[in-house]
């Protein structure tokens, strides 16, 4: 019996959208969806899928946006999703019905290799050639409806940044969903003649791979889709495929083979279809004298890493401000609501002093995040890790960890995957573990904290420079140098070998479409809100009930008999200042005798000797899993045990926090200590399981958290008795 109801996937077609990288795939995915966009991770597996809605007319389609790749012989996990979505061996995800390919106009030789293996798939494709402007200002021209006849697909130029040509390329697509596969290329007859015979005597036999899969499973030696074949077929089956590799190929190679066919073809096509006129000099070739100098690429990567954080911390301010002084007003609103109790502290104390401590942090981590898009987007980033080979290369490393270390400064996590692209295994493992070094956004909140509450507002040079953020800068190159010490270590020792070669393509400098950056920032605000809506919000509530809970009667009584006394004896302003002492103490008492107290001095002496009190040794321990939660805990905390609500900001609390003794707990020393223990510590649950999913071991996470948290600890210890 029919479904009454038809299914998402009947109502919406999936277009995959795919291309070499570098060529503003990306761009173009966010300028087709727009906002209409969601970010998931594919089934039993990190690799992140995202999908994004494109309506054409009444017509909605689902489009899916493929990692990055040069060819379709997978190797890498990203490689082999991109594969499987194509086939349609996703789970939740149909087999797309048009394939939505996108090239560089300035160098189609080299993305139409791809382009070509696609069209094999049997699938309706249309190809879109992104950066035209550019290509026409290297005097670069291209017959695109010849280009289209040859291909047999539908070719449409588009420029990705500005959106010319984008309602075409919408049209397109539309067309293509109920159009015909394009022209297969006729490169090497007799494998396909192999192939098809193979193939009709595996179905024959049960077997139910494609023929497509079949024929790289006979070129790719070694390869993904020959690991399917043996999987899927008999050992008869494979023999019979390594026989016939060893007759087709003659002793050679039948990727090499397949390859030189594919650019040949290429080539006559190119013949056809582009001519190219000697291009005038350009601005970025004069840049990349520039960038690329030993000396001077150095200096101006510097020059540029110090100038995102000096906006970081003088650019949030006024924003900042501005939560800031949000949160308070909600904080007194709902606090005069409701009557003084448990309810009243829970909402002001717990939700509103968490959450809200933590989210005041928002502007600096998409000021920062703005920047890093920027730089990536322009083309700056591919540079700077061709220039920090040299510096990796002392480390043991090459330029190739360089770009999986810097996507750790967002995030470890996507840092820890893109190591994926490193093929030298022992690299892999000591890139793996310097990447949790690299400062992530969830420190930029602790930093902030502690720069904002203990460091002078000291500026020069009319204020383009500050102290401020001359110490967030140091914080990051000390995170740097931490990783690259660790790689040296882990290249010297446990993990030596040869420091591989290093290549990466050089993209031409762009300018960046403000509507992707600004898709970017939104969905970084969306994940950074989430985790401050769900994660920080329930430890919110748990350390608030922790501090809350219990609430001893003598405490009670002792403070009652304490202020009937002074009320007896007292007028006035002494009065006032005797009643705000007793209630200060009491309020000290009750969180003193709570669960979270006893917690925080049961631990209190292993921390003692970095300066801390019990507060911040419970905020430390309880913000292991995710490190920003420390934020949210000393809110809760010090808001608890602060009856005074003058002056509700969290800086104000810790520079006013003392000691039983009188002594302040946030000193200089202590504070500086604490930052260099969150550079150093490893404080993520969700980094320890990626480490421990990429190593496929637990012996390698639980190394690094033992080795980061006494790094830690040392080196808090060590800055406290320096200064």
């Amino acid at each position: 019996m029919p479904d009454p109801q038809p299914s998402r996937r009947a109502e919406r077609p999936v277009v995959a959208v795919i291309g070499n990288p570098n060529t503003g795939k990306s761009t173009l995915f966010n300028a087709l969806t727009g906002l209409r966009q969601k970010t998931a991770n594919y089934p039993g597996v990190t690799v992140e899928r995202h999908t994004g809605e494109l309506r054409i007319g009444e017509t909605v389609l689902d489009l899916v946006d493929l990692p990055g790749a040069y060819s379709l012989a997978a190797q890498s996990p990203d490689e082999m999703i991109a594969i499987d979505v194509l086939l349609g061996h996703v789970e939740d995800l149909e087999r797309p019905r048009a394939i939505l390919a996108v090239a560089d106009a300035t160098n189609l030789r080299r993305n139409l290799f791809l382009v070509t293996q696609l069209a094999e798939l049997g699938t309706p494709m249309v190809l879109a050639v992104n950066m035209t402007d550019l290509a026409e200002r290297k005097r670069i021209h291209i017959d695109f409806d010849r280009l289209a006849r040859q291909l047999g697909i539908q070719v449409v130029p588009v420029v990705a940044t500005t959106g010319r040509n984008l309602e075409r390329l919408r049209d397109a697509l539309l067309q293509a969903l109920h159009g015909q596969p394009p022209k297969r290329p006729q490169l090497l007859p007799q494998v396909d003649a192999a192939v098809h015979d193979l193939h009709a005597r595996l179905r024959a036999s049960g077997c139910h791979l494609s023929e497509y899969e079949v024929e790289r499973a006979l070129i790719d030696a070694g390869g993904a889709a020959e690991r399917r074949f043996e999987y899927s077929s008999s050992p008869e089956f494979v023999q019979e495929l390594a026989d016939l590799r060893s007759r087709l190929s003659a002793g050679s190679s039948l990727a090499a083979m397949e390859a030189k066919a594919r650019y040949d073809f290429i080539n006559e096509l190119l013949a056809e279809v582009e001519q190219r006129e000697a291009p005038p000099p350009t601005i970025g070739e004069r840049l990349d004298r520039i960038t690329n100098h030993p000396v001077i690429g150095s200096l101006l990567f510097v020059l540029v890493m110090a100038t995102v954080f000096q906006a970081v911390f003088s650019w949030s301010a006024p924003l900042m401000e501005l939560i800031d002084g949000a949160a308070t007003q909600l904080s007194a609103t709902v606090g005069g609501w409701l009557p003084p109790g448990a309810l009243n502290s829970l909402l002001t104390d717990g939700v509103i002093a968490g959450v809200g401590s933590v989210v005041v942090f928002l502007p600096q981590i998409l000021i920062l995040f703005a920047f890093i898009i920027l730089l990536e987007d322009s083309g700056y980033m591919p540079r700077a890790a061709f220039m920090m080979d040299r510096l990796m290369r002392s480390a043991g490393l090459s330029g190739q960890s360089f770009i999986p270390m810097l996507s750790s400064f967002a995030c470890a996590v996507p840092g820890i995957l893109a190591t994926r692209v490193i093929p030298d295994e022992r690299d892999r493992l000591a890139t793996i573990l310097a990447a949790p070094f690299m400062t992530c956004s969830a420190r930029l909140p602790v930093y902030a904290l502690l720069i904002a509450a203990f460091v002078p507002q000291q500026t020069w040079l009319g204020g383009l420079i500050n102290l401020q953020g001359l110490v967030l800068l140091g914080l990051y190159l000390l995170g740097i140098a931490g990783g690259i010490f660790t790689a040296w270590l882990l290249k010297h020792t446990v993990l030596r070998g040869p420091t591989p070669s290093f290549l990466i393509e050089l993209p031409p400098y762009r300018l960046p479409s403000l509507r992707s950056v600004g898709i970017r920032l939104l969905e970084r605000a969306r994940i950074f809100l989430r985790r401050a809506g769900t994660v920080i919000f329930t430890v919110s509530l748990v350390v608030w009930a922790l501090a809350w809970f219990p609430r001893p009667a003598e405490v009670a009584a002792r403070y009652a008999a304490e202020r009937a006394a002074v009320t007896a004896s007292l007028h006035g302003e002494a009065l006032a200042s005797a009643l705000a002492s007793i209630d200060a103490a009491e309020a000290a008492a009750y969180l003193e005798r709570s669960l979270l107290g006893r917690l925080g001095k049961a631990i209190e002496p292993v921390f003692a000797p970095l300066g801390w009190d019990w507060k911040v040794s419970a905020a430390v321990i309880a913000s292991f899993p995710a490190r920003e939660v420390v934020i949210a805990v000393l809110g809760t905390t010090y808001a608890v045990g602060d009856v005074d609500q003058s002056d509700s900001r969290l800086i104000e609390r810790l520079r006013n926090a003392r000691h039983p003794d009188g002594r302040p707990v946030f000193t200089l020393p202590m504070a500086a200590g604490l930052l260099v223990f969150y550079a150093f510590c490893l404080q993520c649950a969700a980094t320890v399981a990626v480490i421990a999913r990429e190593t496929n071991s637990w012996r390698w996470p639980l190394a690094a958290w033992l080795y980061m948290t006494g790094l830690g600890y040392a080196g808090a210890w060590l800055t406290c008795r320096i200064l």
